[in-house]
């Protein structure tokens, strides 16, 4: 099993990055790949999943130690897959996650994709109480407010990627076309920032 990878990022997708390590690249599934540069100088260290299964060896990376962590406990609940856990975890907001299953709040888990009313209960039954210490502090001041102000809601690559990594993570075009329509009010930003937004509007709706 892995621990990590550490090598140089050379390629960055909507559902995944590449990390070259030693000349072997490696594809890794990860929630947010955006948080992620393109650097063929500078190693990186990325926490790694491996899950095997009958038909394939599949990887999923983290940022930190801690979304391996809550991925892991996540996967622990009956009816987790790692494509529900990688998109509860796309958000980058372990708080707001921390407080649903702290609060039972089973709305909030319902928004994520391929996560109903008896999936989220099971997460609370089985997380309530059980994570609070993974939470990082890295995410304190993650959540700024972005200002709102409206922008010439021509087309850009950074929105482009977010709404591609929304529909890899198993949202619908619906929902992600709403999202496009608020995200558009917004000035431009990076694509991690398009994505960590449209994620929050879409436990909103």
């Amino acid at each position: 099993m892995y621990e990590y990878l550490n090598g140089l990022i050379v390629d960055i997708n909507p559902g995944y990055i590449v990390i070259d390590v030693s000349g072997v690249g490696y594809l890794v599934h990860t929630a947010d790949p955006y948080r992620f540069d393109v650097d063929d100088q500078k190693n990186v260290k990325v926490y790694i999943y491996q899950a095997i299964s009958d038909s394939a060896q599949t990887l999923y990376g983290f940022y930190t130690r801690e979304d391996k962590s809550i991925f892991e406990k996540l996967l622990s609940v009956s009816g987790i897959g790692p494509k529900n856990a990688l998109a509860i975890l796309a958000g980058n907001d372990p708080k707001s996650l921390l407080n649903a299953i702290n609060n039972e709040n089973v709305t909030y888990l319902t928004k994520f994709p391929g996560v109903g009313k008896k999936t989220a209960k099971q997460i609370i039954l089985d997380l309530k109480g059980k994570i609070d210490d993974l939470a990082p502090s890295i995410f304190d001041d993650f959540n700024d407010e972005i200002s709102e102000q409206v922008v010439d809601n021509t087309e850009n690559q950074e929105m482009t990627d977010t709404l591609q990594a929304l529909e890899a993570l198993g949202y619908t075009k619906r929902d992600v076309e709403k999202v496009k329509k608020e995200l558009s009010k917004h000035d431009k930003m990076t694509t991690d920032e398009y994505l960590s937004q449209g994620l929050k509007l879409l436990t909103q709706y």
